[in-house]
């Protein structure tokens, strides 16, 4: 997701298990055996209430379930031609326990369950938070497979204070659900550290196309609708996932090595648009001689008319606003990088998915990164000047938004909240330190060696750290706490004369001093402090 000016603001089997046989659960055999002060104490805790849990996300921590990991989720949606109108919808979700199991806590919210069931049997089901809570007929056993399926509705429709995945279009549907509303759409394991593979089926009345992440894998048709079913062949974080429906026209075009490239356009537009369009393969050529080959099975820009405030990186189906590139206002080479921003997030943030939301940067960062070194290499737009002003700024960024690496946490209800310039350009200009700092040969080996170690993965910034004081030869530990921690920004490798603006200096001014009140009044009234101040 680019911070622009036009806006307001390791790989698992991908293939399902086989349900688990109904056999009485060995727990339960165990706890026939035990004192019955033992088993009083069990039952006193089954018998608690229902209770929302997370993985404990800095940023998030509703997000996400420990207790299990999804190989493969199977959604199913039925639209029904109005976008005001909720959708049908099944989720099943394959999975493996990793701790044994009374109860499995999926995030979802925002829709109706109808039924659910857990290796083919009824289970119980309650809500609590954003969380449903789901209580099987037998307890799970750590490392067993299960098949949890859900019948719910799926409702695109939002309050004004929370707004949620999909996205309405002039003529249907699509998704946007990053950061944490993808949960909002259907049941899942809200949080990008748990991938899976995805299978995607959509039925839409006749006249109406339906496109989703991956590969098409078959359409039917039945009486007035046509099921379009698409796979992905690379796990996929819940954010990143896309359904688009709508009267639009899907291109096809080729990329290199023979990738299939397809773009899904409002038919009425596609004329005015594929002059943008057909500049896709030469972009993904411009971006494998920087880091290698493109890590996906297919790619391709959906363009959504609506208005939304941003683009997203949505896995091999970017989602672009139309106006982006029917809007005469906007500079042909600005359009253009930021088609190469989205793009580069395919390697940096979909490939190789962020281990925690602080890691934030790692994604932005790179794609601000790639985005300005191609403005640089196609449009003469200085790299250098950029992140000068990038510095200028950085230290107002620092206080505003936190330090790349340790952004402050969104505000309630905010869909963008943490996508501030703290980790786009703020973030681009500790790759541009790291690359005064160890040169540009080892900086640029760093970068490939990075995507093909953590392909289809997760990765930390501890792992970047890692890998690039591993690539430059000497421990870099020292230069990235600054950069990625310090509240203010480091002098730059090779610019002594850089230094932060008035404006920076400012604003950081301005917050010491807030800061200085504020202790003082602790210190008449520290017990302010107990009373949650």
């Amino acid at each position: 997701m680019p911070y622009t000016p036009h806006t307001a603001h390791a790989p698992r089997a991908a293939q399902p298990p086989c349900p688990r046989p109904r056999v009485r659960s060995r727990r339960r055999l165990r706890a026939a055996a035990l004192l019955a002060s033992a088993v009083s104490v069990c039952l006193v805790a089954a018998s608690a209430p229902p209770a929302p849990l997370g993985v404990g996300d800095r940023l998030y921590p509703h997000l996400g379930n420990p207790g299990y990991d999804v190989t493969a989720y199977d959604l199913s949606f039925t639209y029904s031609g109005s976008n005001t109108k909720p959708l049908k919808a099944v989720t099943t979700i394959d999975a493996r326990t990793t701790a044994d199991l009374d109860r499995v806590n999926l995030d979802f919210a925002h829709g109706k369950v109808d039924s659910v069931e857990v290796d083919g049997e009824p289970a119980d089901f309650a809500t609590a938070g954003e969380d449903l809570v789901v209580t099987p007929a037998d307890a799970l056993d750590e490392g067993e497979w299960t098949r949890i399926t859900v019948r719910h509705s799926s409702d695109p429709v939002y309050a004004e204070d929370r707004p949620g995945g999909w996205v309405r279009t002039v003529d249907g549907l699509a998704m946007a659900n990053q950061a944490d509303v993808a949960h909002l759409v259907f049941p899942c394991n809200d949080h990008p550290s748990d991938k899976a593979s995805f299978t995607f089926r959509v039925t839409a009345p006749d006249g109406l196309t339906a496109v989703a992440n991956g590969l098409p894998a078959g359409v039917e048709r039945t009486g007035t609708s046509t099921t379009w079913t698409y796979r992905t062949q690379h796990p996929m974080a819940t954010e990143l996932a896309q359904v688009s429906i709508g009267r639009s026209t899907v291109l096809h075009r080729t990329g290199p090595h023979g990738l299939p490239v397809r773009d899904v356009v409002p038919a009425k537009h596609r004329a005015a648009l594929e002059p943008w369009l057909r500049k896709t393969p030469d972009q993904i050529a411009w971006m494998e001689k920087k880091v290698g080959r493109y890590p996906f099975e297919t790619y391709g820009l959906l363009m959504a008319d609506a208005t939304t405030g941003f683009e997203l990186e949505t896995q091999t189906l970017s989602l672009f606003e139309r106006e982006l590139f029917t809007e005469p206002g906007y500079p042909a080479w600005y359009v253009e990088s930021i088609m190469v921003h989205e793009l580069a997030h395919q390697w940096f943030g979909n490939s190789v998915s962020p281990g925690t939301w602080s890691d934030l940067w790692l994604n932005e960062g790179h794609a601000t990164w790639y985005e300005a070194l191609y403005a640089e290499e196609t449009a003469d737009k200085s790299m250098a000047a950029r992140m000068k002003a990038a510095y200028g700024a950085s230290d107002g960024w620092r206080a505003k938004g936190g330090p790349p690496a340790a952004p402050k946490p969104p505000a309630s209800g905010s869909k963008t909240g943490i996508f501030r310039a703290n980790v786009y350009d703020g973030a681009a200009l500790v790759l541009y330190a790291l690359r005064q700092e160890i040169g540009r040969t080892a900086f640029e080996r760093l970068e490939s060696v990075w995507v093909d170690r953590h392909r289809d993965a997760n990765a930390t910034t501890a792992d970047f750290v890692r890998l690039s004081s591993e690539i430059s030869g000497r421990d870099l530990g020292g230069f990235f706490q600054g950069w990625l921690y310090g509240e203010k920004t480091p002098p730059m490798p090779g610019h002594p004369d850089w230094k932060p603006t008035a404006a920076a200096k400012a604003h950081a001014a301005k917050k010491a001093h807030a800061a200085k009140k504020v202790h003082g009044s602790k210190k008449a009234h520290g017990s302010q402090r107990a009373h949650g101040e």
